[in-house]
């Protein structure tokens, strides 16, 4: 049995798939499985996939009978895993080609371990490195409490399989997402048992294909449906306050930006709102502050 399965939802990569599957097919560890789901794009993805098939037999490719979008796809791939341990890739990016055997080993008894992560510029800007910024679920959660920055990217981790099905069977695994599915996943999975390590184990390409950088009314409005579907199933679950309140706040500023972008409010409306949401989070920044500042004089 394979120690870690890598799953690469597949739709109209085929720019950068057989770079991604190269990172994959070198890894220092040999015992993994490579699985590909076939999301029905109209390019030559899933052609160079099976060309690489049939010289690694660790590659696997599934086909879904239609268009499902990144979050029902890669459950897909984890549902048709054979591996207790599993890494999500998206095919425009790529691993280090030491990242499974240095996760398998830092992971022990964790149930999710988050390593950093490097951003590629491919218009020439350079690499930006991001480590994690904190070390255990105390640090995560008081993070969140302040409503400060973390990463909820899902491709940044290894993840023990029943875990993350376990914590996923809350929500429906085959819902249609195009944005926003790092988001939901990791919202189910953060759990006292997450641990992080200091190493980088994915290249993020800043692909400017991608469909985050689409700027259409159309994908406006798909983008606004996502926000809203994601912060029902988050609001409506049983997860920590801390956790719906943290994600709530996030999604709520995204839908502000689409009514805006939609037309839906006034600027003058939009710029009153984003006005308090600084306010708040100001409000926070001080609040923190003044609290760390009387646990130092205890």
């Amino acid at each position: 049995m394979p120690k870690v399965s890598i799953i690469l939802p597949t739709f109209n990569v085929e720019k950068y798939i057989k770079k991604a599957l190269d990172s994959c097919i070198n890894q220092s560890l040999k015992d993994i499985e490579i699985i590909v789901v076939d999301d029905l794009g109209s390019d030559n993805s899933i052609k160079i996939a099976k060309e690489e098939a049939l010289k690694d037999k660790r590659i696997k490719i599934i086909h879904n009978e239609k268009n499902l979008g990144t979050f029902a796809s890669r459950n897909i791939g984890v549902l048709n895993s054979n591996s207790p341990y599993i890494m999500f890739l998206d095919p425009d990016d790529t691993l280090a080609l030491n990242a499974c055997e240095l996760a398998l080993k830092e992971i022990k008894e964790a149930n999710l371990l988050r390593f950093g992560f490097a951003k590629i510029d491919e218009m020439g800007g350079g690499i930006e490195e991001n480590l994690p910024n904190y070390k255990d679920y105390e640090e995560l959660k008081n993070k969140m409490m302040y409503y400060k920055g973390i990463s909820w990217n899902v491709c940044f981790c290894l993840i023990q399989k029943d875990f993350y099905l376990k914590n996923l069977q809350k929500i429906d695994l085959f819902l249609k997402l195009t944005m926003a599915e790092d988001l939901l996943a990791f919202a189910f999975l953060i759990n006292p048992s997450v641990k992080t390590a200091n190493f980088i184990g994915y290249f993020y390409n800043t692909n400017e294909n991608s469909i985050m950088k689409r700027k259409t009314k159309e994908q406006s409005q798909k983008n606004l449906q996502n926000c809203k579907k994601i912060l029902t199933q988050i609001q409506n679950s049983n997860l920590d306050q801390f956790i719906i309140k943290y994600f709530s706040f996030h999604l709520e500023k995204e839908i502000l930006k689409y009514f805006y972008n939609l037309n839906k409010i006034s600027y003058l409306k939009y710029k009153f709102l984003k006005k308090k949401i600084n306010l708040y989070m100001f409000y926070l920044k001080i609040k923190r502050k003044i609290s760390k500042g009387f646990l130092c004089n205890l």
